[in-house]
């Protein structure tokens, strides 16, 4: 799996005065998606919607566990700004294994500021990252397919909200994933010969799609 965000940008403007140049200046206000995706089909697992200026690895955590109700997880790749030891933690909970990228300032103390308990997740990560970095980074690659997924998204469905209000602009956001997941499914019944069952009960039925 791949977790990532992109923005939507909306029909609103903001407005301010640009005291550099003394003239008014506006430019469009935009959604952040933040998805967690399969790389082998590039379905969207699991999404948060929030404002342009929320930080991406808060959000982590929740596509993980969201996830993990449907999907069985194993590799987790992400960029540096979900680089934390809470995050390394949360994949290592529902059995996954964290490859996110290390800031040049990560150690692999593994331990939280507040001087909690260590994190394993976080150290056996880091020491993959620093004595078998080849291997890491053939795992940690596979990021670029949540960049794909948005491409395929906002390709097909645009990449502007024409709602005006808040809630309308995230029902917005979510019937693209929706209509973009929809087009994954028809496409793998051709491609990998997939049989989806809607009402499967037993857990993980769907996740040869991942």
């Amino acid at each position: 799996f791949a977790v990532g965000s992109s923005g939507f940008t909306t029909c609103r403007f903001e407005l301010w005065f640009d005291h550099k140049y003394g003239a008014p200046r506006r430019q469009h206000t935009w959604v952040k998606a933040h998805v967690m995706c399969g790389v082998k089909t590039n379905v969207v697992t699991a999404i948060e919607i929030h404002g342009r200026d929320a930080h991406d690895a808060p959000h982590l955590p929740a596509l993980v566990e969201s996830t993990a109700r449907t999907f069985a997880i194993g590799d987790v790749s992400a960029d540096k700004a979900y680089g934390s030891i809470r995050n390394a933690e949360a994949i290592a909970s529902v059995g996954g294994t964290p490859f996110i990228a290390f800031k040049a300032t990560s150690t692999g103390a593994g331990t939280h500021r507040a001087g909690g308990r260590s994190s394993s997740a976080w150290t056996k990560a880091y020491g993959y990252f620093m004595y078998r970095r080849d291997e890491f980074l053939a795992h940690y690659r596979k990021r670029s397919n949540v960049e794909s997924t948005f491409s395929m998204i906002k390709r097909k469905f645009g990449d502007s909200l024409r709602s005006k209000t808040d809630t309308a602009q995230v029902n917005e956001t979510l019937a693209k994933v929706l209509c973009h997941n929809l087009v994954v499914l028809i496409h793998e019944m051709c491609e990998l010969g997939v049989d989806p069952t809607f009402w499967a009960e037993k857990a993980h039925a769907q996740e040869t799609l991942a």
